[in-house]
């Protein structure tokens, strides 16, 4: 099964109850108020660029950064008619926005996929204003749990995950830390359990199915086993949930 392309994969994740919630609780987290700078670091397709928008008003700012131009493109179509917001190319860890310019900032299962996670924090401690906030939130992949199925088949799928599929695969449990060594203040690490209960769209959002024929044909999964525990979980009852990290910390 074919990965979606990432402007429907972006929006199937937004448009999930899963997506919704924890979406909402790191807005809430940021605490966003007219007349502030915002930054969206991974901004994709503008998915959640209208509500910080609407959060800062017309007197404010939104800056989208990502470094993909086709994500760019798109998310600057969308806001269009929002003048107060600005999508710029850049990456994450030589952002395109002068030091101590921006009140917020935020990444959503961003840092997963760096090259270099700490130099993405030291970014942000550059970026935000004395006092400026940082929510920053991050699966772990390791926690990721399914039924039905054989247990040990859903272990072997997550090794696999982690090992070859997401660079960063268990960086949630470690923003705290990365928050400190960047001299950020932590001042709060929250965590949600997203539960998926339609396996349809868990496979399409999880990549259940194309992640376990890559584990087959890289030898980390048995093809009997694999076939096995998939026709199980589209036959369910199904449920699937994983650990969501999110860090709230400030440049003091």
């Amino acid at each position: 099964m074919p990965r979606p392309d990432k402007v429907t994969y972006y929006g199937q994740v937004a448009g999930s109850s899963a997506g919704r919630d924890y979406k909402q609780q790191v807005l809430a987290a940021l605490d966003l108020r007219p007349g502030q700078t915002v930054l969206d670091v991974g901004c994709g397709p503008g998915t959640d660029l209208a509500d910080m928008a609407e959060a800062v008003t017309a007197s404010g700012s939104v800056i989208g950064v990502d470094v993909e131009p086709a994500m760019v493109e798109e998310a600057s179509r969308r806001l269009a008619d929002k003048p107060w917001v600005e999508v710029r190319r850049g990456d994450a860890h030589a952002l395109p926005v002068p030091d101590a310019s921006v009140d917020r900032a935020r990444a959503d299962r961003m840092v997963q996929h760096v090259a270099d996670p700490a130099g993405v924090f030291a970014e942000f401690r550059r970026v935000l204003r004395p006092g400026g906030l940082a929510c920053v939130a991050e699966p772990d992949w390791d926690s990721l749990v399914i039924d039905p199925g054989d247990v040990e088949t859903n272990r072997a799928f997550n090794r696999f995950v982690c090992s070859t599929m997401v660079r960063n695969a268990t960086v949630g449990r470690q923003l705290a830390r990365l928050a400190h060594h960047a001299q950020l203040e932590v001042c709060d690490v929250v965590t949600a359990a997203p539960v998926f209960r339609d396996f349809t769209l868990a496979d399409k959002i999880l990549g259940l199915s194309r992640n376990a024929e890559r584990a087959i044909r890289a030898g980390q999964l048995d093809r009997a086993a694999g076939e096995r525990w998939l026709a199980e979980l589209s036959a369910g009852p199904f449920l699937a949930t994983s650990v969501l990290f999110m860090a709230v910390v400030r440049r003091t």
